[in-house]
């Protein structure tokens, strides 16, 4: 999991710059968290964290559910991205689960669900998307 970590913690720039951590990854699973910063808020009134922030989280953590179910040579990029936002963002940790769905010959399907680390239960927002998948020769 070592490479992936640096994968998606470091050599993705855009992760990187937004602190996404890859915390766990198995055969069709990714949980990912984003820790808090000031720079995330979207709303300074309410203060909630900005929707592109977890979107990007949704799409990421996905992304990493299908990355540990294809082989080092294929290619993923994102075809379809849905998210339901359920209540404002509190600013603190947020976290990231997904899973595979279903895996065919050229698309994969995930689900996640972003959540507070403080309270699991409290589901921030939730996302399917649909990957393109390109195998290797």
């Amino acid at each position: 999991m070592d490479d992936d970590r640096t994968f998606w913690e470091e050599k993705i720039a855009f992760n990187k710059h937004l602190g996404i951590k890859l915390t766990e990854q198995s055969d069709g699973f990714a949980r990912m968290e984003l820790p808090y910063r000031p720079e995330h808020i979207g709303d300074p009134y309410r203060p909630a964290m900005h929707g592109g922030i977890i979107s990007t989280l949704l799409d990421t953590t996905g992304g990493a559910a299908v990355w540990s179910k294809i082989e080092p040579d294929d290619k993923i990029s994102t075809v379809d991205l849905r998210v339901d936002y359920l209540r404002p963002a509190p600013l603190e940790t947020l976290v990231c689960e997904g899973r595979v769905a279903r895996i065919g010959n050229r698309v994969v399907v995930t689900d996640m669900k972003v959540f507070s680390a403080e309270d699991p239960d409290r589901v921030i927002a939730t996302g399917k998307a649909v990957y393109n998948l390109r195998r290797s020769d």
